[in-house]
C-alpha cells in the first residue's frame, strides 16, 4: 500500500505583503480612533467656517489629511519613543521598537505620508500652507517633550488642535481669534482624554523615568480628567454659543455631557482596562458636538 503523500507546506506571505502589515501596524491602521479624535473639532471649524456644508473639495483634503498626518505622528512617535517603549507592556512589540522595522525606514514612511497630506493642503489657500508648518512643527516636537516637561498632554493638545486654524485658513484665508479660543478649549479635551492614556501606562512610566500628566496630577488624576472635560464644554458651549446656537447645538453639547459621568465610572478604579476603555471611546464626545454643530448649521 503506497504510503501517503506529504501535506503540502503553507503558503508563505510574501516579503511585500509582510511588509504592508508591518507599514500598517505602524500607522495604527487598526485603531481608527486616533484620527477620530482630530477629524472631529477640525470638522466643527470646518462646517464653522463655511457657515455650513464646506464643500466635497475642503471635505477631501481634511478627511484624508487628518488620516495621513495622524499616520505620520505615529511614525515619528514609536521612533522617538523607542526606547522607553520597550519597557511599556502596552508598546513592547510596536514595529520600531522590537526592531521589525529600523528607526530610518519609519521616518521614510512618515516624511511620504506627510508629503501626501501636504500636496492635499496646497490645493487649498496659501494661507493655510503656512500654517501647515507650524502644524508639523509641533506635532514633530510634541514626542520629546516627555522628558523634560511636566504635562506633555498640553503640547499634544495644540497639536490634536490644529486642524481648527487650518480650516479657517483654508476656508476664508485668515484665522480669526475665536478660531485660537476653539483651539484652546478643544486642547482642554485633549488633557482629559491623553491623562486617561496616561493612566494606562502610569506604573511603567514611573519605572523608566518619563513625564506624563497622570504622574504630574497623581491622587489628583481622576477629578483633573472631569474638570478638563468641564472646561472642553463650558468654553466651546461658549464660543459657540453666539454662531451656531440652538436646538441642534444644544443636544450636541448635551450628547457630549452625558458621555462625562461614564466616563467618571470607567476611570474611577484607576484599572489599565477602564481607563483604555475611556480613552477609546473618547471621539463619541467629538462627533455629538460636532454632529450638534452640523445640524444647527445646515438646518436651523
Amino acid at each position: 500500500m503506497a504510503s501517503p503523500l506529504p501535506a503540502a507546506p503553507p503558503p508563505q506571505p510574501s516579503p511585500w505583503r509582510e511588509r504592508l502589515r508591518l507599514y500598517l501596524d505602524l500607522i495604527r491602521w487598526d485603531r481608527p480612533a486616533g484620527w477620530l479624535l482630530l477629524l472631529w473639532p477640525t470638522l466643527s471649524a470646518l462646517w464653522l467656517a463655511a457657515g455650513g456644508w464646506p464643500g466635497w473639495h475642503l471635505l477631501a483634503v481634511f478627511v484624508l489629511g487628518t488620516i495621513l498626518m495622524r499616520s505620520a505622528g505615529c511614525c515619528v512617535n514609536d521612533v522617538a519613543d523607542r526606547e522607553f517603549d520597550r519597557h511599556v507592556e502596552r508598546t513592547a512589540q510596536r514595529p520600531v521598537t522590537c526592531g521589525r522595522i529600523a528607526p530610518r525606514e519609519a521616518l521614510a514612511v512618515g516624511a511620504a505620508l506627510a508629503l501626501l497630506a501636504f500636496v492635499l493642503v496646497l490645493t487649498t489657500r496659501r494661507e493655510a500652507v503656512l500654517w501647515s508648518f507650524a502644524a508639523l512643527a509641533v506635532a514633530v516636537f510634541y514626542p520629546y517633550t516627555k522628558r523634560f516637561f511636566a504635562m506633555p498632554q498640553a503640547v499634544l493638545g495644540v497639536a490634536f488642535s490644529f486642524g481648527i486654524p487650518m480650516a479657517f485658513a483654508a476656508v476664508r484665508g485668515d484665522v480669526p481669534p475665536l478660531a485660537w479660543g476653539l483651539l484652546l478649549a478643544n486642547a482642554f479635551w485633549v488633557l482629559a482624554y491623553d491623562t486617561e492614556y496616561a493612566m494606562v501606562d502610569r506604573n511603567d512610566d514611573l519605572r523608566i523615568g518619563i513625564r506624563t500628566s497622570a504622574i504630574t496630577l497623581g491622587r489628583w488624576d481622576v477629578a483633573a480628567v472631569l474638570a478638563f472635560y468641564g472646561l472642553h464644554l463650558l468654553l466651546w458651549t461658549g464660543l459657540l454659543w453666539p454662531h451656531a446656537g440652538g436646538p441642534w447645538f444644544a443636544a450636541g453639547v448635551l450628547g457630549a455631557a452625558a458621555q462625562v459621568p461614564w466616563h467618571a465610572r470607567l476611570i474611577r478604579e484607576r484599572s489599565r482596562a477602564g481607563c483604555f476603555r475611556a480613552f477609546r471611546l473618547n471621539h463619541w464626545l467629538g462627533a455629538s458636538l460636532f454632529a450638534g454643530l452640523a445640524l444647527q448649521l445646515t438646518l436651523g
